[in-house]
């Protein structure tokens, strides 16, 4: 086994981490307390190539596997969590539909701006009744003369207000199956609803998206057939949820770094507390379970890469990953005591921003259901 990252991979991941540390880092906090989307940092993530860094060269990608994509995430996640949230759901779920099945006028007016960070894409599958349960879906799509009317009601969608474009999931046809089409931003019928306030990632903007009667041209139902829209989504589920645990990665290894500065710097009784048994017990286990986390992840991307099964690898990545990310954030905060609790400090936003990996991709609970289908089928 070789555990060595590729000269690549080091390059890669010594790009962003020193973005991160000069640009993300720094501004992280006043973004968050803003409630401002990242905008310039989102512009400056397509420059570097981030978000077409998995897509072939002949939409201007690099080509390069998950397991490299991963690192890049991971260094975004230590800085903001609300940029890592948008900038993930750019470079996969926003555009990777787009890339697979739309035609060439898509490609050049909104894939490859999209891939330069130039214009946004959401993905629009949630909806009120309808989150792990990909059946209770019920925003329908008709058939008319050139093209379909699309009507339903969507929410939990990133970066919506500032979406150029929307790749939404409905039913379709006679047996109402799922079925992808593409809306642009501005379409008759399309609304961008109220904003969700959330507890954490408060630089990434979530909203309700409404469909009254949206007509959607023909060329714009990106299904190749009515009803393939689950099979294209499940195709991209164990990405989804890949990522998702290299995002738990790096808000854990920021708080990590966190807990460990101020122990080391801040004394009682005489000495630095990182001394005592009582906090440097909680590092020692702290630094474990994201060991163990991101050898998991990479162990998943690294057999995605390779062609292999990796469904079950992804969930459990996914579900360990985001459960210990969890408890390292907490562990953090409590290292801080009194300042873990103090907003000027950053363990609080890692601590409320960490719970948002808990639900994409699959709850933990809807994790363990997976793994157990795949131990005993």
């Amino acid at each position: 086994m070789d555990f060595d990252l590729t000269e690549e991979q080091r390059a890669i991941q010594e790009t962003f981490a020193r973005f991160v540390d000069r640009e993300v880092a720094p501004a992280a906090a006043a973004l968050d307390e803003a409630h401002q989307f990242p905008a310039e940092l989102f512009a400056k993530l397509g420059e570097l190539g981030f978000f077409a860094m998995r897509y072939p060269e002949e939409v201007g990608g690099a080509g390069v596997d998950l397991s490299t994509f991963c690192l890049a995430l991971a260094e975004i996640a230590r800085g903001s969590l609300s940029l890592a949230g948008a900038a993930a759901m750019q470079a996969l779920m926003g555009t990777n539909f787009l890339w697979l099945l739309g035609n060439e006028d898509i490609h050049r007016r909104l894939l490859i701006p999209a891939l330069l960070g130039e214009k946004i894409g959401a993905i629009c599958m949630t909806e009120p009744n309808a989150g792990s349960d990909l059946g209770g879906i019920a925003t329908s799509a008709v058939k008319v003369d050139g093209g379909w009317k699309i009507s339903g009601q969507k929410t939990w969608i990133t970066s919506a207000p500032m979406a150029d474009f929307f790749t939404v999931f409905a039913r379709a046809g006679a047996e109402r199956k799922l079925t992808i089409f593409l809306v642009e931003k501005g379409s008759a019928g399309l609304a961008v609803g109220r904003s969700i306030e959330k507890m954490g990632v408060w630089a990434l903007p979530t909203s309700e998206v409404a469909f009254d009667e949206c007509f959607v041209p023909d060329s714009h139902m990106l299904s190749k057939d009515v009803g393939d829209g689950e099979g294209h989504l499940r195709r991209i589920l164990s990405d989804i949820r890949i990522i998702t645990g290299a995002m738990a990665n790096g808000v854990a290894r920021a708080a990590l770094a966190e807990a460990i500065r101020y122990s080391t710097e801040r004394k009682q009784f005489g000495k630095p507390i990182a001394a005592f048994q009582g906090v440097s017990f909680k590092l020692a286990e702290m630094a474990t379970d994201l060991e163990a986390a991101e050898q998991l992840v990479r162990y998943a991307a690294w057999a995605r890469d390779a062609g292999r099964p990796h469904a079950q690898q992804a969930a459990m990545a996914k579900l360990f990953a985001t459960e210990a990310a969890a408890r390292i954030c907490d562990q953090a905060a409590r290292v801080l005591a009194s300042y873990g609790f103090a907003m000027e400090y950053p363990v609080q936003r890692y601590l409320r921003d960490i719970r948002f990996t808990l639900i994409g991709g699959g709850t933990s609970e809807i994790l363990k259901l997976v793994i157990g289908k795949e131990l005993t089928s």
